[in-house]
């Protein structure tokens, strides 16, 4: 079985929501675990997740892998929606992880970062606990400004009997 880099290097679409959501729960447990500790280990373990969901979707995250391998399939059927709001939401919460990174390592400000990440942390449990996606909700504002381009708003259309991931 031949494995191209396009393959590896996507984000799926569409997305299982409850995949999503799982993977939001881990990142509250995370991101948690560097507010109370302030360990700079697990914040560059939360950096690595979003910049591997951002680039490869679950392929090379391995909390993306265990969500949607593993964990979503045995606590609900599967819910799909639209890919490219997710990907916004994933890429949203790579700004925030860099942005502690440095603040954190470059700038010496473990506890402005600490700030940083407990906004990401509530982000994360909106989507994780009430399936709420701050991210997607940008992202669909910007779609009805015209901000994000059409043909990315029409990768938003999808037939509900696609892939579940």
């Amino acid at each position: 079985m031949s494995v191209s880099l396009k393959s590896i290097f996507s984000f799926p679409n569409p997305v299982n929501e409850v995949a999503a959501r799982t993977v939001a729960a881990a990142v509250v447990f995370i991101s948690l675990s560097y507010v109370v500790t302030g360990n700079p280990w697990v914040l560059l373990v939360l950096l690595y997740g979003f910049f591997a969901r951002v680039a490869t979707g679950p392929t090379l995250s391995p909390v993306g892998l265990l969500a949607t391998r593993v964990i979503a399939d045995r606590i609900a059927k599967p819910r799909l929606v639209p890919g490219p709001p997710k990907r916004f939401a994933q890429s949203v919460g790579l700004v925030f992880s860099v942005a502690a990174v440095i603040l954190h390592f470059g700038l010496n400000s473990a506890d402005v970062a600490r700030i940083v990440i407990s906004v990401l942390t509530a982000f994360a449990f909106l989507e994780s606990a009430v399936g709420f996606c701050c991210g997607c909700y940008v992202f669909t504002r910007l779609m009805n400004w015209g901000l994000i381009p059409e043909s990315v708003c029409k990768e938003c259309i999808f037939e509900p009997h696609s892939s579940t991931n």
